[in-house]
């Protein structure tokens, strides 16, 4: 071999060590989730907005993802950059979780990654069984109800055991520790994200207005599941406030947006109240058609029990003055009242003083492009992302 074969020799070496180098650095971390694209929801939504954010971090940070109940089929907006998606939907829920763990088991095992994100508590025991005897660390993220009572004692224990745990808002937070014997010190805050780009102000829709009979009426309006489970959310008390809006404000009328079981029983009680001509079920609307909607509504009205409730901070990106309740998460979003109205969540007469409040005012809560403003500065996208680094890093 001359000198000159052997200068190229060393050269690839040394370039195969560089990428053995950047293979090793490239997956520092492993997230694992029930999963992501099968569904719509809240946490759904939560999710693709770390993992955006986690996309626009230094590309040194890389990332493998397990997904339960995914499949490999399913629309994912991230197939590129530094996450890879590993799916493992089986008909058979059991021999799901199975292929899951050892695939878990050797991507650990292999690439020793600095730290697992575990995505939900049913979980939780499985990732302290393969992480603790290997010391990786581990986070488990966390919602709302799912950790607000108390929870089995294994879970309880894989969670205590967790180097840290976050949460989207300082009532979950203190839910959680409260139920399950946490110390707060363990938990860090990383709230819901809103997308400035996607719910934007605009003039309301003609088609719609047309659509739901909506001339010349003020609009409030809740986004929201119509499960009889969830029943927290507020729509029957709205509709149990309207009387008392309609003797100040008669040309109200209540745009329901979501779907569910509940349904019959809400339409059951409009129509006990006299008030059926005021309320209007619109039924599930896309994603993509949300923010026409919110549009339309003079104040969003969900005096609920959220663990966050990002449908406030929609509404808010939009222009639109908004009411919660009291005793939960949506402290977070409307900043403990600065950026809107919190009332008791269960009082009908709460709730139509302060929509009438919202309707009649020319409180600075009520200037949509203030409220806008305020909403991105504290919960954009950019600010979501600062906070996720530093999570990461810490």
């Amino acid at each position: 071999m001359n000198r000159e074969d052997a200068k190229n020799a060393f050269a690839k070496r040394s370039e195969g060590k560089k990428e053995g180098k950047k293979e090793r650095l490239g997956n520092n971390h492993v997230f694992v989730f029930l999963e992501i694209f099968a569904g719509e929801g809240g946490i759904q939504s939560y999710v693709q907005d770390i993992f955006r954010a986690y996309s626009g971090l230094n590309q040194v940070n890389q990332a493998d993802v397990f997904l339960l109940r995914d499949r490999a089929d399913c629309i994912n907006p991230f197939v590129s950059g530094n996450l890879k998606f590993h799916y493992f939907y089986d008909q058979y829920p059991a021999i799901a979780r199975v292929k899951l763990a050892l695939a878990l088991l050797q991507c650990l095992l292999q690439k020793r990654p600095k730290r697992v994100f575990c995505g939900h508590i049913k979980l939780a025991v499985l990732i302290q069984i393969l992480c603790r005897p290997l010391g990786i660390p581990y986070t488990v993220l966390t919602y709302g109800k799912e950790v607000w009572q108390e929870l089995k004692h294994q879970e309880r224990q894989a969670l205590s055991s967790a180097s840290t745990i976050w949460t989207i808002s300082r009532y979950s937070r203190d839910r959680l520790c409260l139920a399950n014997h946490i110390n707060p010190q363990q938990v860090e805050i990383l709230p819901c994200a809103i997308d400035g780009e996607k719910f934007t102000p605009g003039s309301k829709s003609s088609e719609l207005i047309e659509k739901y009979n909506l001339n010349h009426a003020k609009i409030l309006m809740t986004v929201a599941r119509l499960w009889s489970g969830d029943i927290y959310k507020g729509v029957d008390v709205t509709i149990r406030a309207l009387p008392q809006i309609l003797q100040i404000i008669p040309e109200v009328k209540y745009l329901v947006i979501g779907r569910g079981d509940d349904q019959p029983r809400l339409q059951q009680l409009a129509i006990d109240l006299g008030v059926s001509d005021r309320v209007i079920f619109a039924g599930f609307v896309p994603t993509e058609q949300l923010m026409l909607h919110y549009r339309l509504a003079d104040a969003y009205i969900m005096p609920s029990q959220e663990g966050f409730g990002i449908v406030y901070l929609e509404a808010m990106a939009c222009g639109v003055p908004v009411l919660s309740g009291d005793n939960d998460g949506s402290a977070d979003p409307l900043q403990d009242g600065k950026l809107g109205w919190r009332v008791p969540h269960r009082n009908p007469d709460a709730v139509a003083a302060g929509c009438i409040e919202i309707l009649q005012s020319n409180d600075q809560r009520c200037h949509g492009q203030w409220l806008r403003e305020q909403a991105i500065a504290i919960f954009g996208i950019q600010a979501f992302q600062k906070r996720l680094q530093v999570l990461i890093r810490s």
